[in-house]
């Protein structure tokens, strides 16, 4: 199996030119979008930029193993979150350490690694070994050479003298987990954390019944953890992606070099929605080149002039032209 992470990862080689690339080798290679492409009437003969790779249906990898045909043996799978009723989207992952890279390069893209101190704090997701989140967190606390980035216990309060010592040795605090968890935290304590601890949620808010805005969730946490709004960050990712989109304070998810979204007509994903308009968003994400790097989501958003996009919640109901998934509600 080739070893695509140099290509994938290396700054020269422009988008466009890679992506092209990973199609053809998807196409070719990958038997299940291979047939979606052909029943779409698409093939590499007549895709000449990005804008015209389809997009498979993100609940393929709910109905079928979404992989290349040489992969014979995958080092990780993780699964979606569900209840045991619910069938789990599955991402088998053939590369552990393209992963990886994904992971730490698109963070390095953001922040600055070798001065931050990951904890992360992850109730209901901690006893869920095929969790991704968990994976990427890992990730983030292993290369941390300090020794002080942690998985946080779930049931004590935070060490705030902990966190103030970390803040005094001049080290960035991130503190990263899901967004209900966070705000079940605040439901019966409530912090003065140091001005420069961030807060990074990484969504989660559809597993409850709450239902609540991002823009509230955040007000919500620089409220509960006694910090600027400009501290509160997320990250956007989901058990399809090896890569990572953030927002870094305000309201705009920015992407890392190799993964790039866009917003399409529900009625017809082949067309790309202009800036201000809301759909379906479209992901390429080259770290998949071992399993689908082009697929439709499940989620609303809106997209403006730069590239930033927003996530709006979840569509429903969506019966997709030119195949025979559907997009269910969860």
């Amino acid at each position: 199996m080739r070893d695509w992470s140099e290509y994938i990862f290396d700054p020269p080689v422009n988008f466009e030119e890679k992506a092209l690339h990973v199609f053809d080798h998807q196409f070719y290679h990958n038997r299940l979008y291979n047939d979606f492409c052909i029943a779409m009437g698409i093939n590499t003969s007549i895709v000449q930029s990005v804008k015209e790779i389809p997009l498979l249906p993100v609940k393929a990898f709910r109905e079928a193993s979404v992989l290349c045909n040489y992969v014979t043996k995958t080092d990780l799978e993780f699964r979606s979150s569900g209840t045991t009723s619910m069938r789990l989207s599955t991402h088998k992952v053939a590369s552990a350490q393209m992963y990886r890279l994904s992971v730490l390069e698109g963070m390095k893209h953001f922040y600055n690694l070798d001065n931050t101190v990951f904890w992360g704090y992850v109730p209901g997701y901690s006893d869920n070994l095929n969790s991704s989140l968990i994976w990427m967190i890992k990730q983030l606390i292993d290369q941390d050479m300090s020794g002080n980035s942690q998985f946080l216990p779930l049931e004590e309060p935070w060490d705030l003298n902990e966190i103030r010592r970390i803040n005094k040795d001049g080290k960035q605090l991130i503190i990263i987990g899901a967004a209900f968890g966070f705000l079940d935290m605040l439901k019966t304590k409530t912090y003065q954390l140091p001005e420069n601890v961030i807060i990074m949620e990484t969504g989660g808010m559809k597993t409850h019944r709450r239902q609540i805005t991002r823009e509230g969730l955040h007000d919500e946490l620089a409220k509960g953890f006694g910090l600027p709004a400009s501290n509160i960050h997320s990250e956007y990712g989901m058990t399809e992606m090896l890569s990572q989109a953030y927002m870094q304070g305000g309201e705009w998810f920015q992407t890392p070099p190799w993964l790039n979204m866009t917003i399409r007509d529900p009625d017809n994903p082949m067309s790309i929605l202009p800036a201000g308009k809301e759909g379906l968003i479209g992901v390429v994400d080259l770290a998949n080149v071992h399993s689908c790097s082009f697929f439709l989501t499940g989620d609303v958003g809106v997209q403006n002039k730069t590239g930033a996009f927003k996530v709006n919640g979840r569509w429903r109901y969506a019966n997709l032209r030119g195949c025979n998934f559907l997009i269910e509600e969860e």
